[in-house]
């Protein structure tokens, strides 16, 4: 088990255990209702939970109607839950019972608690009296999850009578849980997971040097000032989620450096650490992935060619294609150091005369935004050029044959058709374009920090640059007008994603391009870059980039420094590091790391008994 009682001491030994719970709750407001990353591990954690706990595995999540009809397959609950799901309602509580649509089929009860946020306003009270927590201004975001926890506290005490001589745990995640844990305190042995603390993400969002502060602190034997989530408006978020910290049977967090971090913050390291996994084997192989990066790589092209090539000539040959995204944390993501890296690049890959371009993509939604409609002129001029193409091909083809058997070599005049030509041209003179590609694929009014960024940096997509960089506000899927990419198809025609985070309690996303084969950059202030560290070993196809400790001009330094080892590899040099990526990856397989929460939820047994 990796425990955390003391940071600074080598972790014990991994020792695997069958779990000692017969029935297992585990509880989201995230279940069914992608909102964030922690959907993602109970998804891919989900299977191995019901391998471990079979029928006595039950996900508890909220009812949003429109989400759930495309998450579950709808059952009638056991006999036994049946009369509870009936007081339930009489108290306006309606549940739904059903298999989660995911590998393993877990149970899952989703709650539809609208009737009951009538009483909202007493259990805020009752949190106040209780614990301390201060919600007095809380708005809807804080309301609505609390409300429908304790919905999920006050079933689970009533299914508890029938479990009365079962060994039952209760697994909750995050602060918007925190209702239903802190109404079973003392009633079921209980784990509270925080994926990342409400406090310090607003702190390190605020431009305020956050590892410092906490090294400093810890030091010295400090903790948070009590009242400093006020200056952030999250002191209801921030006391609720302490409140959990302070009163659950096992306190875990995701990785080490969240542990620091709640150490400074609630005054508590975490008790286990629970690092976040997948299943590898829902990514290709290495042979599979070969065949899927040329198809999409050819694909971003065909979007780069419509992007870029009415301006001006670009060379797409050996081109580069980077790429970042995530949520519009400016600096918490580290966007702000990888732009700054990308500028140096592109000076240094101009000095050098470097012929290969890089174009840098940065995936990073901004709400409901309208495409570029130049740019989207101008994709649909490609795609009726290239279509054009080939219908002609058969023509084409037949010209160059028969040039070639006369003894002659193929002429432009003979190899085309007049007409093509025709209108080819025609259609060239509208596909060209005056001034140099946009910065954005889409239309962003006013300020934007990513732009600005590209601005101070001289990435202005002019001929000249070696670094060209594409801001794509949106989620990517298959059916949008542009790059008509899903984002794991993006990942696959990618040679390099850059994870650079300030803030990041794990890190799925360069988890995710290593389990694709892709060469991936995370940070030493991400859980991901802290669990993979010390097995990198010489060149390694994830690539841990120094944060902790470093002026932001050394971390800017450094990453320029790994972008530019990338951007100089030949094909061969990067081969072997995908497989390393790939292997690396691996490491993180919920076959490997389920092993902790079950060690978790049988620590949370031995505690409770105490």
């Amino acid at each position: 088990m990796i425990i955390s009682d003391n940071l600074n001491t080598p972790q014990p030994k991994i020792i695997f255990m069958e779990p000692n719970a017969d029935v297992l709750f585990e509880v989201s407001f995230e279940v069914c209702n992608k909102v964030g990353g922690i959907y993602n591990v109970l998804k891919s954690k989900a299977a191995q939970m019901v391998a471990k706990y079979r029928e006595n595995y039950f996900a508890i999540g909220p009812c949003y109607p429109e989400k759930a009809v495309l998450e579950i397959v709808k059952q009638d609950p056991p006999e036994f839950m049946k009369n509870i799901f009936s007081e339930m309602e009489n108290l306006g509580i309606i549940c739904n019972y059903g298999k989660w649509l995911i590998e393993g089929r877990p149970n899952v009860i989703l709650i539809d608690f609208k009737k009951y946020m009538e009483k909202a306003n007493e259990i805020k009270k009752d949190l106040w009296e209780k614990y301390k927590v201060d919600s007095w201004d809380a708005k809807y975001d804080f309301d609505e999850p609390v409300v429908w926890s304790t919905t999920v506290g006050i079933l689970i005490e009533k299914l508890l009578s029938f479990f009365k001589d079962k060994r039952v745990v209760c697994h909750f995640h995050e602060w918007l849980s925190g209702g239903g844990l802190l109404y079973l305190k003392d009633k079921v042995p209980t784990v509270f997971t925080t994926h990342a603390t409400m406090l310090g993400r607003s702190i390190a969002g605020s431009g305020e040097d956050l590892y410092e502060e906490i090294n400093e602190a810890l030091k010295e034997g400090k903790t948070i000032e009590s009242k400093r989530g006020y200056k952030y408006n999250v002191q209801a978020k921030h006391l609720l989620e302490k409140a959990c910290a302070e009163n659950c049977t096992i306190f875990s967090t995701v990785s080490e450096i969240t542990s620091k971090e709640a150490s400074y913050i609630h005054g508590k390291p975490a008790d286990i650490l629970l690092p976040n996994g997948f299943d590898i084997s829902k990514f290709p192989t290495m042979e599979e992935f070969a065949v899927l990066h040329r198809k999409y790589r050819e694909k971003i092209k065909d979007f780069l060619n419509a992007y870029f090539n009415p301006y001006y000539e670009t060379n797409l040959w050996d081109a580069m294609i980077f790429f970042t995204s995530g949520r519009y944390e400016f600096r918490n993501k580290g966007f702000d150091v990888f732009i700054d890296a990308l500028g140096k690049l592109n000076e240094e890959m101009i000095k050098k005369k470097i012929k290969r371009n890089v174009f840098a993509f940065f995936f990073v939604p901004k709400g409901k935004l309208n495409e570029n409609p130049e740019l989207l002129e101008n994709i649909i001029l490609y795609k009726d050029i290239e279509e054009q193409v080939i219908d002609e091909m058969s023509w084409i083809r037949e010209s160059i044959i028969n040039s070639l058997v006369k003894g002659k070599m193929p002429r432009i005049k003979n190899i085309f058709r007049k007409e093509f030509l025709e209108e080819y041209r025609i259609k060239m003179i509208v596909f060209r374009k005056k001034g140099d590609p946009p910065l954005c694929a889409f239309q962003v009014e006013g300020k934007d920090d990513i732009l600005e960024a590209f601005k101070k940096n001289n990435l202005l997509n002019e001929k000249k640059n070696k670094v060209k960089v594409i801001f794509y506000p949106a989620y990517l899927t298959a059916t949008d007008r542009l790059l008509s990419l899903d984002y794991e198809q993006t990942i696959q025609g990618s040679h390099l994603g850059i994870f650079p985070s300030y803030y990041e309690p794990w890190g799925y996303t360069p988890l995710d391009a290593a389990a694709n084969g892709v060469l991936a950059i995370t940070s030493d202030l991400a859980g991901l870059g802290k669990f993979i560290e010390p097995h990198l070993k010489g060149d390694s196809g994830i690539m841990v980039l120094k944060r902790e400790g470093k002026t932001r001009e050394e971390v800017v330094d450094e990453l320029f420094k790994l972008l530019w080892k990338v951007t100089t590899m030949s094909r061969k040099q990067r081969i072997p590091l995908k497989s390393d990526a790939k292997e690396l990856a691996s490491l993180a397989d919920w076959k490997i790391l389920v092993k902790h929460y079950i060690e978790a939820h049988n620590l949370a047994l031995e505690k409770f008994k105490m």
